[in-house]
């Protein structure tokens, strides 16, 4: 069970990196006159796309942690 808990939380972290890559890219690659229906740029709404997946990721790598964790001190 501990060494499933690892691979999904490496798998995780993976996915955090790869939203923080993605909204940079979105940040350098952003373009102020490509807005749209409300006027926002494309850009910076997958700028906040990616913010929140972020999160989002950081957040489940947070509680596989605390799973390993307390599954660990139980294990003793």
């Amino acid at each position: 069970m501990g060494v499933l808990l690892i691979i999904a939380l490496v798998a995780v972290m993976g996915m955090v990196v790869f939203a923080v890559v993605r909204g940079l890219h979105a940040f350098a690659t952003m373009d102020h006159n490509d807005v749209d229906e409300n006027g926002v740029p494309r850009g910076l709404a997958r700028q906040n796309q990616m913010m929140f997946a972020r999160v989002k990721w950081q957040a489940i790598a947070v509680a596989l942690v605390a799973i390993i964790v307390i599954g660990g001190a139980f294990a003793k």
